[in-house]
């Protein structure tokens, strides 16, 4: 159940919430960013069959989340009820259908009098609307900010609001994921995770990685009480702001950059590629935004990817952070371009490196263990810098296309159960050695050839699994003591 952790929101530590759900990111499909109020029971269910022979839900994602505009106004009694044109059978018929298949249901509301599509919303309703899914069997509610009267300006302000329906879900006695949508307005990376499993900390994202767009006018982290959070945010700007607080995730509680745009079509092969890995090393929920039905067999590599979905579900929990950045390189049109290292920490003595290019070319990137390691200590003073590790990489055994093409087509149905995370967790598999999560072998780090070099392409990514194999490895505290 949710619970408050009493006075969590102003003192100096601040834990999860401990609700038992989101002990990794939780991980499924949301209409919105390709269907918007395009909503209906055939969507969902045609939907669910794809990402179950897909091997999609193998991989892990199991939640199938309804978005705005599914309401027909409240009855009589105040409660919520559904539109019966878009949805015949209702919602609870519908909770049956996805459960059996072995999913988890999703729906959607606002924090305010009327959802984003101007549908009813949730404020000061909040304990019929958590009744009524409840009774629906609903496991996963998202939470909006639209049309909220005012309510915000202040973190205390925000915080009651969106603790209200906390409190709601909580007395239902149902288990219902929590996913604040607020946009990153009042400081909600300080407060989020004592009442829900994850909060959205940017504007929405759009299908560009780099463009800056007037709507998401927030792109200084120094600034959390920008104007305007609001949408068209680049995968760059939201990774961006992320940064200065990434640690704030933790299991039960994640940063959520906003949903995947994997497979709409506005960006690059290697843009999406950078888009997903960058999303998982900051352990963001990953939840896909393409129409399932029309997806092409590039977007299905990248998303069933286990090397790179074993980073986002890594049992230890912790975010990569940025340990280097470089702005004076080659700009785009836009006047864009960054280049970006990030480490951190994997199960059991792992260690992740991902090389981020935004530059307008192809470069080389390279680092030491000395930088890797500089969360532990300074100048080379962290004891992993004295060990050995092999080198993998995490996108080298990405599926082919021709495999991809049929799978989605459902010839070789055999293909799509290339690894199922319900029959081996990804912490077995890490565990087992299984070489489907680590990637490919190419090479060697320890103090007699310090440096990780790569060759990076314009607008993409390398990313690497650095594995020690000797188990009495030095490995740092994973409980923070401050928040």
């Amino acid at each position: 159940m949710l619970s408050l952790l009493a006075g969590a929101l102003f003192t100096t530590q601040t834990l999860a919430v401990n609700n038992g759900l989101a002990r990794t990111p939780q991980m499924g499909w949301n209409n919105w960013n390709s269907l918007g109020c395009n909503v209906s029971q055939s969507l969902l269910l045609d939907t669910s069959k794809v990402l179950l022979d897909s091997g999609l839900k193998d991989v892990g994602y199991q939640y199938v989340v309804l978005d705005d505009c599914w309401s027909d106004g409240r009855d009589h009694d105040g409660y919520l009820r559904s539109d019966s044109r878009k949805f015949p059978d209702g919602m609870k018929w519908i909770a049956k259908q996805l459960h059996d298949m072995g999913f988890l249901y999703g729906m959607y509301s606002s924090a305010g009098e009327m959802t984003c599509a101007r549908y009813a919303g949730s404020l000061d309703h909040e304990e019929k609307d958590a009744e009524i899914w409840a009774s629906w069997d609903v496991d996963y509610l998202k939470y909006d900010n639209c049309y909220h009267m005012g309510r915000f300006g202040y973190p205390e302000v925000s915080f009651n609001r969106y603790n209200k329906m906390a409190k709601a879900l909580n007395s239902t006695g149902r288990p219902i994921l929590y996913s604040l949508c607020n946009w990153g307005e009042d400081y909600v990376h300080t407060w989020g995770m004592s009442i829900s499993n994850s909060w959205r900390m940017s504007g929405d994202i759009y299908d560009h990685f780099n463009r800056p767009d007037t709507l998401c006018a927030c792109d200084d982290p120094r600034d959390p009480y920008c104007i305007a959070p609001g949408s068209h945010c680049s995968v760059m700007n939201i990774l961006n702001k992320v940064a200065v607080y990434a640690d704030r995730g933790q299991p039960g509680g994640w940063n959520d950059l906003d949903m995947l745009e994997v497979g709409l079509g506005g960006m690059t092969d290697d843009e999406y590629k950078a888009h997903f890995s960058m999303w998982a090393a900051v352990k963001s929920p990953l939840l896909i935004g393409a129409d399932l039905r029309k997806l092409n067999p590039k977007a299905l590599t990248i998303l069933n990817n286990p090397a790179v979905i074993a980073v986002n579900q890594d049992p230890i929990g912790r975010s990569a952070f940025r340990i280097f950045r470089d702005e004076n390189v080659k700009k785009d049109r836009y006047g864009q371009g960054e280049i970006q290292i990030w480490s951190g920490s994997l199960w059991p003595h792992d260690q992740l490196v991902i090389f981020l290019n935004a530059a307008d070319e192809d470069l080389e990137m390279k680092t030491s263990l000395n930088d890797i390691f500089v969360h532990e200590g300074t100048e080379g003073s962290a004891p992993q810098t004295k060990l050995e590790f092999d080198i993998y990489d995490l996108w080298a055994d990405r599926m082919d296309d021709f495999t991809a093409e049929q799978i989605l087509d459902g010839k070789h149905q055999y293909k799509k159960n290339w690894y199922n995370s319900t029959e081996t967790p990804y912490k077995i598999g890490l565990q087992q050695g299984d070489a489907r999560l680590l990637g490919k072998r190419v090479g060697s780090i320890g103090p007699q050839h310090d440096a990780l070099r790569a060759k990076v392409p314009r607008h993409g990514v390398r990313m690497f699994r650095l594995r020690n194999l000797n188990e009495s490895a030095t490995r740092y505290s994973v409980i923070k003591d401050e928040l």
